[in-house]
Parts: structure tokens; C-alpha cells; sequence
């Protein structure tokens, strides 16, 4: 079982009408605009659960795919090229003060799922506004990227090699928007801005998404069965290690982690005990299986004292670090009522145990964003 952190999509946005505010020269621009209010509009009603379309036409329109994921996945893919081009082509006039009129205008808004001063009140959810295209390509991408890791989550239960696969290629475009996308956003920036449009958090879910591959795979691993418990021990080490990643991420940028909700960043650590927990009691059974029983119990011991030191607030993640403690502790019992009988070994103090060691097998899927290049000319 693992962890999950589900609200990464629920983001909210404002109404966006391309050709009410930008002045088209021809019709081939007019006709370019339209479709990508159009195509955006869809995405709008059904992030902002405004749609009213039902389940069997949106299946209909689709091509006949069932998952509201991938659903989402396919709205996006079609929206991505059209806002691309449109973006380059309004960078090329990027300098004129009607360009900048026109981006004021149309008003950009999006809420934030991760943001610690992102609040709901009787109005709704708190929007931000920031008049840069870039932020639209910004949030745009958060969700593209929000939508697959979704989409990896509902494999969990019926695929786990394609899962991975899935939070590979999220991973993959989180790492687009840190390292390629951000950082192209022109200043001023105002300070308050969602915590989605920080190289910060994209880069964390880079990572996030990483480790949530590599306990995917790890599952997998155990499920089979064929795989030492050395091994097993070190795969999920390396999910502490890649989510360590992601917390160095948020904290290398100063101030961006501040904006960043604290549920979220219990999230990371709650994982990181976890898995840490998971690898520990198996680098127990393998020191077990070498005839080293004390030094067994005592890395039992050690990592049941310090998982309850990290147990989570949230039910559902309380919940999943109980089972684990549990098992932990039944095999904790069994270890040592065959040292007290039959081994009777020392149990060596904290600092005389082995730590884990992790390996890390994932790597991300690279995100090539679709080009669409159609000549767009505007009326200035």
C-alpha cells in the first residue's frame, strides 16, 4: 500500500476568451484563436465542474476512453500545441504596449491545490492572477502533469508496470516545467503566486513522482517474490532517497517553500518514514537469514521507535503507517523469541547498527511538448 496525495488536479480557473481581446489581421488567426478558447473552454468546465456534458457523450467524444483521466489527458494534448504556438507568436511582438494590453485584458487566473495561503471561503477558492502567457503554460502543464500521475494512481490496482510507466512520464513533465518552462517567465512576477508556479514544487514532483515509480516497482518486486531481501531493502531506501531529493528541491530555493501547504510537505515525510520503515525490517529478515539475529532485532527496534515518532495526522495515511508498524512489530517478536531461545546474541547498541543503503532504478520519461507551428499574424 502506499501513500496518496490526490488533490494535485483540483485546481480551479477563470474563463479565457482568446479573440474577444486579441485583434486578429485574417481569418487564419481569428479561426486560430477561436479553437484555442474552444479547446480551453472544455478543460474550464471540467476542472471547474461546470460541464454538463454526460459521461456518455464525454466517452463518445473521446474516442470511447472511460477514464475521466484520460479523459482530461486528451483534452490537454489538444489544448498544449494550440496555447504553444500562439505563445511563440506573441512573443515575437512581446515588446509592443499593445501586446501587453492585450495579456492584461485577458485576466489569466488559476487556484492553487498546494499553496499554504490557497484558502476556501463561502466565495470558493482563492484565484491568482498573473498577466503572463507563461503562467498559463505554467499552470496548463501542472495540471497536464497532476492528470497523469491520476492516471498512475488508478492503475495501481489492475497494472503496476504501466503505473510506473505513468508516474515516469509525470515525472517527466514536472522536470519540463522546473528546469524549461519557469524559469522562462519574464519579471516582474508578483510574489504571491501559486506555489504550482514555483521551480520549487515542480521539481519536488519530479522527484515525487520518481519515488512513487520506484515503490510501484518495488511492490511488484515483492509481489513476485523472487526478489533478496537486500534487494528489497535497498529498492525502497532509494524511494527515501529520490523523496529526499524532493524535500532538498523545496528547500535549495529561498522563500518558494514557505508558499507550499504544510499537508503537502507531511505528505513527502510520511513517505520517507514509510519507506524507510519498509526498508529497515527488510534489511532485518536478510541479517536474519545470515545468522545475525541481534543485530536483527535491534534494527527492528530502532526503526518501530522511530516510525512512531513520525506517525501522520491524516486518517487514511495513519491508517497505512499502522498496518506497517504492525507487521514490523510481528516480526519483531518472532526475531526475538528465536534469539532469546535458541541464539541468545547481543543486541548491539544504535550506533553499532547498519544503516540502509538505497538504489535507485527509476528515471524519468523525457516530455517533448507536440509542436503545432501555424502562421498567426495580429493586428496592432
Amino acid at each position: 500500500m502506499m501513500l496518496q496525495y490526490r488533490d494535485l488536479a483540483k485546481l480551479r480557473t477563470k474563463k479565457i476568451v482568446f479573440e474577444d481581446v486579441i485583434a486578429a489581421r485574417d481569418s487564419a488567426t481569428l479561426e486560430h484563436l477561436k479553437e484555442l478558447s474552444s479547446k480551453r473552454r472544455v478543460i474550464e468546465e471540467s476542472i471547474n465542474q461546470t460541464s454538463h456534458i454526460t459521461e456518455a457523450i464525454a466517452r463518445e467524444i473521446s474516442g470511447g476512453l472511460t477514464s475521466r483521466c484520460e479523459q482530461e489527458r486528451l483534452r490537454l494534448e489538444q489544448y498544449i500545441p494550440l496555447l504553444e504556438n500562439f505563445i511563440f507568436h506573441a512573443d515575437l511582438i512581446s515588446s509592443s504596449n499593445q501586446m501587453v494590453q492585450w495579456t492584461s485584458q485577458l485576466k489569466i487566473r488559476w487556484s492553487s491545490a498546494t499553496s499554504s495561503s490557497s484558502f476556501f471561503d463561502l466565495r470558493g477558492p482563492k484565484f491568482f492572477q498573473i498577466n503572463n502567457l507563461r503562467f498559463e503554460l505554467v499552470m496548463i502543464h501542472f495540471l497536464y502533469g497532476a492528470t497523469l500521475r491520476e492516471r498512475a494512481l488508478e492503475f495501481l490496482s489492475t497494472d503496476l508496470k504501466q503505473s510506473a510507466f505513468i508516474f515516469r512520464e509525470a515525472s517527466g513533465v514536472f522536470h519540463y516545467l522546473a528546469h524549461e518552462v519557469i524559469p522562462s517567465l519574464q519579471l516582474p512576477i508578483p510574489a504571491e503566486r501559486p506555489s504550482e508556479a514555483s521551480s520549487a514544487l515542480c521539481a519536488a514532483m519530479s522527484f515525487i513522482c520518481l519515488a512513487e515509480a520506484q515503490a510501484v516497482y518495488t511492490r511488484r518486486a515483492e509481489e513476485k517474490g523472487n526478489t533478496g531481501f537486500s534487494v528489497l531493502a535497498k529498492l525502497h531506501y532509494g524511494v527515501v532517497e529520490l523523496l529526499n531529493d524532493a524535500t532538498s528541491a523545496i528547500q535549495s530555493r529561498t522563500g518558494e517553500g514557505k508558499t507550499i501547504s504544510s499537508r503537502f510537505l507531511e505528505f513527502i515525510s510520511s513517505c520517507k518514514a514509510l519507506h524507510e520503515l519498509r526498508s529497515k525490517k527488510h534489511l532485518a529478515e536478510g541479517l536474519r537469514n545470515d545468522g545475525q539475529v541481534g543485530v536483527s532485532v535491534g534494527v527492528l527496534c530502532e526503526a518501530l521507535i522511530s516510525s512512531k515518532k513520525k506517525t501522520p495526522g491524516e486518517e487514511s495515511w495513519k491508517a497505512c503507517f499502522k498496518n506497517e508498524t504492525e507487521i514490523a512489530a510481528n516480526t519483531l517478536r518472532k526475531f526475538e523469541h528465536e534469539n532469546e531461545f535458541v541464539w541468545q546474541e547481543k543486541i548491539p547498541y544504535v550506533d553499532e547498527l547498519p544503516s540502509p543503503q538505497g538504489i535507485k532504478i527509476v528515471e524519468i520519461v523525457p516530455y517533448k511538448p507536440k509542436k503545432w507551428e501555424r502562421e498567426l499574424a495580429f493586428k496592432l
